[in-house]
């Protein structure tokens, strides 16, 4: 009897779990549905988190927040690699009026470490990501690119999955890749976990028919 009884709760949370995902694939790249307070009164604006990135990265991320409607995304957090200060800076200079938030995240993996002990930093890094997500738990996401942000939208998709939040994941693809998507861009779009995949050269289009091509945004 006790047999019968698990069975049947492993088929029915099995299927539940399943029917919940293909909902979340039908759903992403939907249109973000704007949220409006009682009457007729004006958005409500949209909790939303910015992933830094070293270099070319965060150059890149900051010319696209110049013209962002603050106003309609907001309050704003950014996050940044645990050892990348420099790109904090640079968001703290652009945010110097508002009332943003900024935090570093741990990194998986830092250049020239070894795979082995590559695995216990990844698993601290994702445990960070999760507190931070479950702290913050945004409405949009945007990230162009850096590694960091590959398992803060991972976290995301299962937010999803879970009903904790439904989080919009827009990626940007950096401007450097003109023929080949980055490996964050390759996984979040083909993992379908990007809800809106923006691309700045047309072959890049071409080849990959769910990206969206804008044109340079530097």
């Amino acid at each position: 009897m006790a047999c019968t009884v698990a069975i049947a709760l492993i088929i029915v949370t099995t299927t539940l779990t399943v029917t919940r995902l293909l909902y979340v694939l039908h759903r992403t790249g939907k249109p973000l549905k704007p949220r409006r307070s009682k009457g007729s009164a004006p958005q409500q604006p949209l909790s939303t988190l910015i992933v830094l990135g070293s270099g070319g990265h965060t150059a890149e991320m900051i010319n696209l927040l110049s013209v962002l409607q603050k106003d309609r995304f907001a309050p704003r957090f950014y996050i940044a690699a645990a050892t990348d200060n420099m790109s904090l800076q640079k968001a703290r200079l652009l945010e110097e009026t508002s009332s943003s938030q900024f935090m570093q995240i741990y990194r998986s993996r830092e250049v020239g470490q070894s795979y082995i002990t590559s695995v216990w930093t990844t698993l601290i890094a994702l445990s960070h990501g999760f507190w931070l997500m479950l702290r913050i738990r945004p409405q949009v996401i945007l990230c162009n690119g850096p590694g960091t942000c590959v398992p803060l939208c991972v976290i995301a998709f299962l937010f999803k999955i879970v009903g904790i939040r439904w989080s919009s994941v827009f990626y940007v693809e950096s401007i450097a890749r003109v023929q080949r998507l980055s490996l964050s861009g390759l996984l979040l779009y083909k993992l379908h976990i990007a809800d809106q995949f923006f691309v700045q050269w047309p072959q890049l289009q071409r080849k990959y028919p769910r990206a969206h091509y804008v044109g340079c945004l530097m």
